[in-house]
């Protein structure tokens, strides 16, 4: 398996072995366990299919479509996971370090700001997070860059899941749902804002995933592999991510303290994803070094 196949391994066992131990306070445990063990099922078989049989249909499944498909369900089950095994929210906590740092709500005095353009403009940068991985990905598989590759989805799955357990460990519902009645403006835009607000809202529920923000995170580091082995699209996707970390607190999604969360996040998931990587590379130069043939 790549890294990246073991780390998919890997966390959905441990949501698994998570969700059992829980089951009885999971109304629809079992619903989220056979999520999981179909997703196992799939990758072993992916994995096992693809070494045997040189198709570019099974290559770009288990390489490209199934990560994707990973990410989304296990997101989806983290709404009824955390709720039943962590009940509890900390959004008061989140709150109290933000006005300690600002002496003031950041969400409310960011209202000065508002205006439907700016609404606009940021909810697409917002949005922007759903693409960006996807582009970055099948940029690098078009152009044959196999080994940058599958260093970007390991990195950017491991961020994933780092988030996942944050989310778990801390749940936040966010301003959006806990300051709203302090708030004194609503926020509009001018074509599509409003209705990407309410598909996002629909799709994604109440999920407490507002610590740390996955979406500064994520899109940090989506940047970073750009700027390592795509220049252009790093050049295109600069000014979208640079909207989309202002966008997460004027948009009353996250509270400061979230971003820098997911700043924090971000340096982590490549300071120990780069290590383990290596290393991986080297052990396996090493492994097939030691197999090879020796012809003296």
């Amino acid at each position: 398996m790549r890294p990246a196949d073991s780390l998919i391994f890997g966390f959905l066992s441990f949501l698994f072995i998570i969700t059992v131990l829980f089951k009885k306070q999971i109304p629809d445990s079992y619903s989220i366990l056979s999520v999981y063990t179909v997703l196992i099922a799939a990758l072993f078989l992916l994995t096992y299919f693809k070494k045997r049989h040189k198709s570019k249909i099974l290559e770009i499944t288990c390489d490209v479509i199934l990560p994707v498909l990973v990410v989304v369900l296990v997101f989806d089950t983290l709404g009824s996971l955390i709720r039943h095994i962590n009940p509890s929210t900390y959004d008061h906590f989140l709150i109290q370090l933000d006005y300690m740092i600002f002496n003031v709500h950041p969400t409310v005095a960011l209202e000065r700001f508002t205006a439907p353009v700016a609404t606009e403009l940021l909810q697409l940068a917002y949005i922007s997070y759903y693409f960006m991985p996807i582009i970055l990905g099948v940029t690098l598989k078009i152009k044959g860059k196999e080994t940058e590759f599958n260093r970007t989805v390991f990195l950017i799955i491991l961020c994933f899941f780092l988030s996942y357990i944050g989310y778990i460990l801390v749940p936040a519902v966010g301003p959006r749902y806990t300051m709203n009645h302090i708030q004194n403006t609503e926020l509009h835009g001018i074509f599509l804002r409003d209705a990407i607000d309410s598909t996002l809202n629909t799709l994604e529920g109440i999920k407490r995933d507002a610590f740390p923000s996955g979406h500064t995170a994520i899109t940090l580091v989506v940047l970073y592999l750009a700027y390592r082995f795509q220049r252009l699209l790093f050049r295109i996707f600069l000014p979208f991510v640079l909207g989309l970390i202002i966008s997460t607190v004027y948009l009353r999604y996250h509270y400061v303290v979230d971003v820098a969360a997911g700043v924090l996040l971000f340096a982590f998931t490549i300071y120990v994803g780069e290590k383990y990587y290596n290393y991986w590379e080297k052990r396996n130069e090493t492994n097939y070094k030691s197999q090879a043939p020796n012809y003296k």
